[in-house]
């Protein structure tokens, strides 16, 4: 059976044509739209603020602990690292990754205030120390200088007087020869001396003479022996001295004739509470 040709030369309307594309619509048919997809959102960069609020707390932390000058020891650290994550944040905030420029900036300022802080805490610190620890060596060069003088005090010339915090006014004279009469002690060839204590009350009440008997040293240091003979020659200062009134003591010593040129007097009117004078010299 044969098909009929179409007139005009068409295709035979069961027949597609012999260039036709079967992924083609036919021609005529209008284009189909496009297929439209949904798409995720491209997410944008997080900023990284956190150099810049750390500093800026560190920054805080630092200017708070220097001024407490006693705390700049802990405040230089904060200071230094609010400097540090400043710094940083400031570079993270010119290339875009940060947004708190002014948080970084604002960090960098504190840290640098709080380490000049600190130093300032450090000099005053150094320096308070300093005026301390002078005070205290001029305190301490006083007291020896004081208790140096107060010693060189008690240490006199035959004839000068000396008064101790009772009141009492003590004089020691220049020994002189003692020509004792029969005693026991004194060694042929020694030579004796007798020694004249004055005791004075410059106070308002009666003060009693606790310790009456000097002690006495020869030129070596050795302690010369008391003589007591029966002349009634010597006289021990005992009792109460009345204001205004002296009592004088007479006592005679033994000194060995190669030590007898130079003697020191020790005395006290009360040992146990004032520490002794001592009178020294040459005798003649």
């Amino acid at each position: 059976m044969t098909v009929p040709t179409p007139p005009d030369g068409q295709q035979p309307v069961d027949r597609a044509p012999d260039d036709h594309d079967p992924w083609r619509p036919p021609p005529g048919t209008p284009p189909a739209p496009w297929a439209t997809y949904p798409t995720a959102p491209i997410p944008a960069p997080q900023s990284r603020n956190g150099m810049g609020i750390t500093a800026l707390v560190l920054g805080i932390v630092g200017v708070v602990l220097g001024l407490l000058i006693i705390l700049f020891w802990l405040s230089w650290l904060p200071a230094l690292l609010a400097m540090i994550f400043g710094f940083v944040g400031l570079s993270q905030a010119r290339n875009g990754r940060a947004t708190n420029k002014g948080m970084a900036l604002a960090g960098v300022i504190l840290g640098g205030a709080g380490l000049l802080a600190a130093a300032g805490g450090a000099v005053l610190t150094i320096t308070a120390v300093k005026m301390v620890a002078d005070s205290a060596r001029a305190k301490v060069k006083e007291v020896k200088s004081s208790a140096s003088a107060a010693e060189k005090a008690r240490h006199l010339s035959f004839g000068e007087s000396y008064t101790f915090e009772n009141g009492l006014k003590v004089t020691v004279a220049e020994p002189k020869p003692y020509t004792p009469d029969f005693v026991l002690g004194h060694a042929k060839g020694n030579k004796a001396v007798q020694v004249t204590v004055k005791v004075v009350n410059t106070g308002t009440a009666r003060v009693e003479v606790e310790t009456g008997l000097p002690e006495v040293s020869d030129a070596e240091g050795a302690s010369a022996e008391l003589l007591i003979d029966g002349s009634g020659r010597q006289k021990v200062i005992t009792g109460y001295v009345l204001p205004g009134k002296e009592a004088v003591g007479k006592y005679a010593f033994s000194l060995p004739p190669d030590a007898a040129d130079r003697i020191e007097v020790e005395f006290s009117p009360d040992a146990m509470q004032w520490k002794d004078a001592y009178w020294s010299g040459p005798t003649h």
